[in-house]
């Protein structure tokens, strides 16, 4: 493998690495302003942000609230399978990364299409920051907006608008397409650790196994290779319908899939020791 990819990844280093490394750092100081200045009209506390920002993806706040390890023999009694919000969950993480594992991967190609935005990959490169930006800004703009309504009710939201930007990308022509992908970006960014903080409520002294079950789901990024064998057996603006299937998913567990079954309290715990 590296002697197939060595040559050509030194070769694009020497012609391009200093502009692309730059603008690299470019975009990640103007993220780390973008995060100072949300985190101050959001009114977060100074030593938050930084956390924030380098969390971004992997921000899971309800894992904190886990409840003490029971004994190894009153665990015996307890099952993940009894809770259908965790189950529902790893689904609907498997689908969410694919989705914005898909958006990126195919995004460059479906913008220079002709019947989209018929511009150059490079241009396409850079309209591509904005789907990356937009989960940043939506992330920020998810946490402010949670202090005050539901985060299910949140989560129904971004996925609806989300649902809505894929069925455009899929079924609509012209730049119209390109700018309802972007908005894929934005909707995407809270998804991720929504659904993970309502998967693992109620689960008590089993909230490691079930963020371990968790973040095993991420393993949906791998089947990205199936939006792209639709994308080249039909096109690559139907293969966004494969993303609208996985956001119509998270709009379901975000309206009835989350609800907790089998919790797993301290009295709980109490009568299977017993």
């Amino acid at each position: 493998m590296g002697l197939q990819l060595g040559p050509g990844f030194f070769a694009t280093l020497r012609q391009q690495g200093v502009k692309m490394n730059v603008l690299a750092a470019a975009i990640v100081a103007l993220g780390a302003c973008g995060a100072l200045l949300a985190g101050r009209l959001a009114g977060f506390d100074a030593a938050i942000v930084p956390g924030m920002f380098a969390g971004a993806s992997i921000n899971i706040p309800a894992l904190g609230a886990a409840t003490q390890r029971a004994s190894a023999e009153a665990r015996k009694g307890l099952s993940l399978w009894k809770h259908r919000n965790l189950i529902l969950g790893c689904v609907g993480i498997f689908l969410c990364v694919l989705s914005e594992i898909g958006v990126g991967n195919l995004f460059i190609n479906f913008a220079s299409q002709p019947n989209v935005a018929n511009i150059t990959h490079e241009q396409a490169a850079f309209y591509l920051t904005f789907v990356w930006g937009g989960m940043m800004v939506g992330r920020f703009a998810g946490a402010w907006i949670m202090r005050y309504f539901a985060p299910e009710k949140v989560l129904a939201v971004f996925a609806v608008g989300a649902l809505a930007g894929a069925l455009v990308a899929s079924l609509v022509t012209g730049p119209m397409a390109m700018y309802a992908l972007i908005v894929v970006g934005l909707f995407h960014s809270i998804m991720f650790p929504t659904i993970f903080a309502l998967a693992i409520r109620g689960l008590g002294p089993l909230t490691e196994e079930g963020s371990g079950l968790l973040i095993m789901s991420i393993a949906g990024g791998a089947l990205v290779f199936i939006q792209g064998n639709i994308a080249d057996a039909y096109g690559i603006q139907p293969a966004f319908l494969v993303t609208a299937a996985c956001e119509l998913y998270v709009l379901f567990y975000a309206l009835w899939g989350y609800r907790v079954t089998g919790e797993t309290t301290a009295a709980t715990l109490s009568e299977t020791f017993e």
